[in-house]
């Protein structure tokens, strides 16, 4: 009975590598059971025994993202890191991850619109929620200092947010509309790790 349970754990495991694989180079749209099946060096019978249609497992592999990627987004509001330094290790960590994961921040828009609660339990928990309130706090000790100008802490969020995931969830627009690669996207948002802080540091400083 362990055995049987650990194949099958292994089995998993290898669909959502497998899943998580195609749907990163193909999209949700242009992948197909099939392509996962063969990726995963399974049949398409066991894949739907494991799962029955696509849509359940594109939400399985980006919800199992996001639990990994929110709590260290947190763990950076909670540290005792200067402002500016967290604000740099913020957006690094943003960009890494929807550069490794594109079809993320289009799952959480798309959970969150259709029902925020329950997506909210899947990836905090009942009792756990999103805690910037030492980074917002952080801010206005700033503030009050006379280090950085007045700013209403939610908008310097606010702003560390929009400018790091926008042009991810912009990509199709930009990619062809002005003509960029795929690569050369990603080139442009390794630089963004320098030019969003130094921006937002620029705007602040007295």
């Amino acid at each position: 009975m362990v055995n049987k349970r650990k194949k099958e754990e292994q089995t998993s495991e290898k669909i959502l590598a497998a899943a998580r694989k195609v749907f990163t180079t193909q999209g949700m749209a242009g992948a197909r059971m099939q392509d996962i099946a063969d990726e995963a060096g399974i049949n398409k019978a066991l894949l739907h025994y494991y799962y029955k249609d696509k849509d359940k497992l594109f939400e399985t592999v980006f919800l199992q993202e996001a639990q990994k990627f929110f709590p260290k987004i947190n763990a950076i509001f909670n540290s005792d890191l200067p402002l500016f330094e967290k604000i740099e290790k913020f957006v690094a960590e943003y960009i890494d991850e929807m550069v490794d994961n594109p079809y993320l921040p289009w799952f959480v828009m798309n959970e969150i619109n259709r029902d925020p609660e329950r997506f909210m339990y899947h990836i905090w928990g009942k009792n756990n929620l999103p805690k910037p309130a030492k980074l917002l706090e952080q801010i206005e000790l700033e503030v009050k200092a006379g280090r950085i100008r007045r700013i209403h802490p939610m908008h310097l969020l606010m702003n560390m947010i929009s400018m790091t995931i926008f042009p991810f969830i912009g990509k199709p627009m930009f990619t062809r509309n002005l003509g960029i690669t795929g690569k050369q996207f990603n080139e442009i948002m390794e630089q963004r790790k320098k030019e969003i802080p130094a921006f937002i540091m620029s705007a602040l400083k007295k």
